[in-house]
């Protein structure tokens, strides 16, 4: 069985003049905030990515792919699940209050904006200073 990043890599074989057209229509990584690579899964049908939740902060809204938005698979610093979404601006908007409420009572080091949308995204324990 091919995996969808598997078939990725047989479709660019096949079109050798191609590869800069296809990585730009169905990218392998995500470019996070932070600089971060994340690699997007397609096995699913649909992309998906897995990421901790302090690196898109400043990510307003995720891309679309081929017309199907992107879901995240939102991480503790932990790397364990604390939301999935395909609409990162209706989730920094809503549910994330709640997310930030809990999440700060178990990981008080970590940086949780009120604002993530607008926040400095951050690899480790709290953002750089600039």
């Amino acid at each position: 069985m091919i995996d969808g990043n598997g078939l990725l890599a047989g479709i660019a074989s096949l079109l050798p003049g191609r590869r800069a057209d296809l990585e730009r229509e169905v990218p392998e990584h995500l470019v996070l905030p932070t600089g971060s690579r994340c690699r997007i899964e397609y096995s699913s049908g649909v992309p998906v990515v897995e990421v901790r939740i302090q690196e898109v902060f400043g990510l307003r809204a995720g891309p679309v792919i081929c017309g199907v938005p992107l879901v995240f698979r939102l991480l503790s610093p932990a790397r364990r699940p604390v939301q999935v979404t395909d609409d990162l601006a209706g989730f920094w908007r809503t549910s994330y209050a709640e997310v930030r409420k809990q999440m700060r009572g178990r990981y008080p080091r970590h940086h949780w904006p009120e604002d993530p949308a607008t926040a400095a995204p951050t690899r480790g324990v709290r953002p750089r200073r600039g």
